[in-house]
């Protein structure tokens, strides 16, 4: 806000959080979450207005221009509330407490999102967007602010008796000591009900809007593997294909866009975010390994340039999202006319590319035109008589100038806060790509991203942190950041065979268990045993937009337990399924990432010692032997040449009895607890790991 040419700040100045400077010029009075704000609360006695958003929200950014920037709505809120702001990617725990409060409340919830809390912190109103003035059934802001005022001026004992009821209603456990263990039957419920939701013509699930949800796909590829159906592989390819080809794929600039808004994969919201950008890779990978499809491979390069080029920080790290508004319109900055297509590039280029991107006179959006894909290249070459490749390169390098006049725009926001639980999501994909791809450099990003994760991101108790930015570390860490990290570290040491990633792995999985893990109920908490008190600590098991710490730690102990052969690491896992089993059954397509870990703790699985010289041929040719196939429920470990001195001897314990003395590089398949015999031979070993040609 600027008064005579004076610019006044609120208490969110001094704040790192994009989205909270974003508003720190606002005449609303705002206060981060702390004692400070609870405290004046209690001293002016005045309800709390809770505003939870993140820097990439349109309707954060639409509400705020309509209210939280206008004097007299300002002046309402400041003489009724003290007013709280919070990221939700910073504090997620916060987020989730509320969110929960807002869907018992409305039936349903999203950002930004709005509640109404005593100085106590309960709440007794909740709700998302509200417009200044009531519109199209929504009640504005000028008249929300002083019938709560009021209510709490003259009907203080019926709020806080409601907002002791709500609070109430939270405590009840999420996971319980009793559920039966999760079974192969739970995976049959969850196809079924993923395949009564999916779209046939344009993939997906439901009709609109569409999220991409990619571990849905990834739980349909192993239910493929697993029961060789073939229309639960055709789910997965008519999806990916239809959104590589939608306009929720930055054509120009690649990265996925945050999802679509109509069953088309055409019009998206146009926000990238971090997280789906590393889930995507992911499962584009599978999808490749599983059918050899190039353009999966493709996709996910694309998705890497797009991350690599533009989401990197200086220090390896990568940044949480970019808006979908620039210039105060969403999509501005991705959208063209024809005109602009044509003036950039001319002749022939400018002829091949507006068949390619679909672009026409009329548009698609608002007068301009998303990119899709409106006609393939061999489709174009047969049309115009050209060869494949050369109108491949035309289009190629068209886009390319396309991207050079887009860079020239106005950029959208970009939140450049460093998350370690999206960072580690990031670290797995960069890993997963060296080894499908078989690319160094995919692997030496995951190295520096996870070297400055595990150097910066700790306290100064030796606990993981949440956010960084601006040379600044803080929040403690919550179970995401531990799960997604140590996913992370077991994939980097799958991509390079450094004992330290397995070992850093452990360290971080061991510290999870000692500060997050529910002993009387299993599973593990969201905040650790020494955080912040909130109204009731959660424990949440769904798989949103990005699957639940509890799900991927599930998976990790798994794996860790296969990679170490400690089995108790494995009875943690399936005491963790159990315990949200019956939140399970009742919506299993919620938990696609937790059914997952469960295939792989069903079997058939792999565990897989390599025992000879990294750099040897025969060696690097069983690992694009095993790294080619689609094994989702495999281990991998590597036996060095030497005198057992490597940490990884260290590390575990029974790998020593693999120790290679300089031999031919030897392969050990082990499935479902039982040994095959040694193998030097490359197609020997793709016999034992069952290859068939997809």
């Amino acid at each position: 806000m600027t008064m005579g040419g004076i610019t006044i700040t609120n208490e969110l100045s001094g704040e790192k959080s994009p989205y909270l400077l974003q508003h720190s010029e606002n005449p609303v009075n705002w206060f981060p979450w702390g004692p400070v704000a609870f405290e004046r609360a209690k001293r002016e006695d005045k309800p709390i207005f809770l505003s939870i958003g993140y820097s990439t929200c349109h309707w954060c950014h639409v509400m705020a221009h309509e209210s939280f920037e206008d004097a007299d709505v300002a002046r309402m809120m400041n003489e009724t509330f003290v007013s709280i702001k919070v990221d939700r990617e910073e504090r997620p725990d916060i987020d989730s407490l509320y969110m929960k409060v807002c869907q018992e409340m409305t039936g349903g919830g999203g950002w930004p999102l709005t509640v109404v809390v005593t100085p106590e912190g309960k709440p007794f109103f909740a709700g998302t967007y509200f417009p200044k003035e009531s519109r199209h059934g929504l009640v504005g802001m000028v008249e929300l602010v002083p019938r709560i005022g009021e209510l709490w001026k003259n009907r203080r004992g019926e709020l806080e008796r409601s907002a002791e009821e709500i609070t109430g209603a939270l405590t009840k456990p999420a996971g319980s000591p009793g559920g039966r263990e999760l079974d192969e039957g739970d995976l049959d419920a969850t196809y079924n009900q993923l395949a009564r939701a999916f779209d046939d013509r344009h993939g997906g699930f439901g009709k609109s809007p569409k999220f991409p949800v990619p571990h849905n796909l990834a739980f349909l590829l192993r239910y493929w593997k697993r029961r060789d159906d073939d229309r639960a592989l055709e789910m997965v390819v008519r999806t990916l294909l239809s959104m590589r080809k939608g306009g929720i794929f930055d054509q120009v600039g690649y990265g996925f866009h945050r999802y679509s808004t109509d069953r088309y994969w055409l019009v998206p919201h146009f926000e990238k975010m971090l997280y789906d950008q590393a889930l995507m890779v992911m499962v584009y990978l599978e999808a490749y390994q599983a059918t050899g499809r190039l353009v999966f491979a493709d996709t996910a390069r694309e998705v890497l340039t797009y991350v690599m080029r533009d989401m990197r920080s200086t220090e390896g790290a990568f940044y949480s999202g970019e808006d979908a508004d620039s210039e105060g319109e969403e999509g501005k900055f991705y959208v063209w006319t024809e005109e602009e297509i044509r003036g950039v590039l001319g002749g022939d280029g400018a002829e091949i590319m507006v068949r390619h991107l679909g672009i026409n006179r009329e548009g698609n959006f608002e007068g301009h035109c998303i990119p899709f894909v409106g006609e393939s290249p061999e489709d174009i070459a047969n049309e115009l008589g050209m060869a494949r490749g050369d109108v491949s390169k035309i289009l190629e390098e068209s886009r390319e100038r396309l991207l050079d006049v887009r860079n020239r725009r106005v950029r959208p926001l970009k939140d450049d806060k460093v998350l370690t639980d999206w960072n580690g999501l990031m670290i797995a994909a960069l890993a997963r790509a060296s080894q499908v791809l078989g690319s160094d450099k995919y692997a030496l990003a995951a190295r520096r991203t996870a070297d400055f994760i595990l150097s910066e991101m700790r306290g100064q108790d030796g606990e993981l942190l949440h956010r960084y930015r601006e040379g600044e570390a803080a929040i403690g860490g919550m179970v995401d950041d531990y799960a997604f990290l140590v996913m992370g570290l077991i994939e980097l040491y799958e991509a390079t065979f450094i004992p330290r990633y397995l070992g850093e792995a452990l360290k971080v999985n061991r510290e999870l268990v000692e500060h997050f893990w529910d002993d009387g109920s299993g599973g593990f908490y969201l905040a650790p045993d020494d955080g912040e008190e909130l109204l009731v600590r959660q424990k949440e098991a769904y798989d949103g937009a990005i699957p639940s710490g509890n799900s991927v730690a599930m998976y990790n102990l798994l794996r860790l337990g296969r990679l170490t052969g400690e089995a108790d690491l494995e009875e943690m896992a399936m005491r963790l399924g159990s315990a949200f089993s019956n939140q399970v059954r009742s919506a299993p397509s919620g938990f696609t990432q937790m059914l997952a870990a469960l295939d792989f703790a069903l079997g058939p699985s792999f565990e897989i010692v390599l025992a000879g010289e990294p750099s040897d041929g025969e060696m690097q040719k069983m690992l694009r032997a095993v790294r080619d196939l689609f094994l989702p429920n495999r281990v991998v470990l590597l036996a060095p040449v030497g005198d057992g001195t490597s940490e990884i001897f260290k590390l575990v314990d029974y790998l020593g009895d693999y120790r290679s003395t300089g031999g031919p590089a030897t392969a050990y398949v082990c499935q479902n607890h039982v040994c095959a015999k040694p193998t030097q031979d490359v197609e020997e070993l793709r016999g034992i790991l069952g290859f068939h040609s997809n």
